[in-house]
């Protein structure tokens, strides 16, 4: 099934006509739980990965064996789907299933695995650029954008944030792939488990942060939001919608998409500098906890009308930071630079 974005709730260049000048294009991946192969986009899908290359790993020092098994999350995720499905008392749980869901809730620690041993990263997504029109080339004609991290916060000078290893291939060259990938035994946080998606991808219109505008052009935008806000303080309404803004319902859609701009709705924008050459890089690749929820329904996809929020608008177990979302950047002079992110 395809996911199409509905319309705007009003047109922006209509009203802020210097936004032309400004405006870009994004693809939504619209990742939904399904069953890819290894020859398709996806996120928490097969890769395609060739037999006779190492399987990416963390080399950094951290605790590493303690933790909850892959299986056991996937499993209490699948528990919880049936238990939503069936509803009722209980959230929907069957006598026996509150005893089966603390034991698979259970930390497990593996014998034997240094802070230092070779771990195994997750696979997060891979991205032909075939399906996603707005993927960047990448190093020397690279069709393919291979994605992982590592199951674990505690990295970087604070002990506490995120790895990522970002590979780019050329498909066509791969040979015999690797059947059985290796996988952690154990995961530091069950967000950095995804479930297997298919993507829907989707190009849409979409318009800088804000705070990246004109200044002339953000105090207009900011002025005429005020006034709507004004207007639904003073209005006896009960039922009206929430006024229509900016940041939320025109320019920049949520969810997990790939190129556009970038939002800085919880610090201030960053310059993204590539550190290899000091060009200004561009958004490659956003991840997100939820692909629509209350604030940003207008997103919402035109074929899932209707739908809670929870959990249909978080198809892949993925969490990032305090639900937020992950915004990885490349170099355009030259895509094999080392690529920079941060979390909003």
């Amino acid at each position: 099934m395809t996911r199409t974005t509905p319309p705007r709730p009003l047109d922006v260049e209509a009203l802020f006509p210097a936004l032309a000048a400004h405006r870009g294009t994004t693809t939504r991946l619209h990742p939904r739980k399904g069953s890819p192969g290894m020859t398709d986009s996806s996120v928490g899908g097969p890769m395609l990965w060739p037999a006779d290359e190492p399987w990416p790993v963390c080399g950094e020092a951290h605790t590493r064996g303690r933790g909850r098994r892959p299986g056991d999350i996937r499993r209490e995720r699948e528990l919880w789907a049936a238990a939503r499905d069936r509803g009722g008392p209980d959230s929907g749980l069957t006598d026996d299933e509150p005893a089966l869901l603390e034991e698979l809730g259970r930390g497990h620690r593996v014998p034997g695995l240094s802070d230092t041993d070779p771990l195994p990263l997750v696979a997060l997504a891979q991205l032909y650029r075939r399906d996603v029109p707005d993927l960047p080339a990448g190093p020397d004609g690279c069709d393919l954008l291979q994605v992982f991290w590592c199951p674990f916060d505690a990295h970087g000078s604070t002990r506490s944030g995120m790895f990522l290893d970002l590979r780019w291939r050329r498909s066509a060259e791969v040979g015999e792939t690797l059947a059985v990938p290796p996988q952690p035994e154990v995961v530091g946080f069950d967000g950095y488990l995804p479930e297997p998606c298919v993507l829907h991808p989707e190009q849409v219109v979409t318009y800088p942060f804000a705070g990246l505008l004109p200044e002339d052009l953000r105090d207009r935008i900011d002025a005429w939001e005020e006034a709507l806000e004004e207007a639904a303080e003073e209005s006896d309404d009960p039922d009206e919608p929430d006024p229509v803004g900016y940041q939320y319902d025109l320019s920049i859609p949520p969810g997990w998409r790939a190129g556009g701009f970038a939002s800085w709705h919880l610090t201030d924008p960053t310059a993204m500098d590539c550190r290899a050459c000091g060009t200004a890089m561009e958004l490659l690749i956003t991840v997100d906890s939820s692909e629509w929820d209350g604030g940003s329904g207008s997103w919402k996809p035109v074929e899932e009308h209707g739908l809670p929020p929870h959990p249909h608008a978080a198809p892949t177990g993925v969490v990032v930071g305090r639900h937020g979302e992950l915004n990885v950047f490349a170099c355009p002079a030259d895509p094999g630079h080392p690529h920079r992110w941060s979390i909003q």
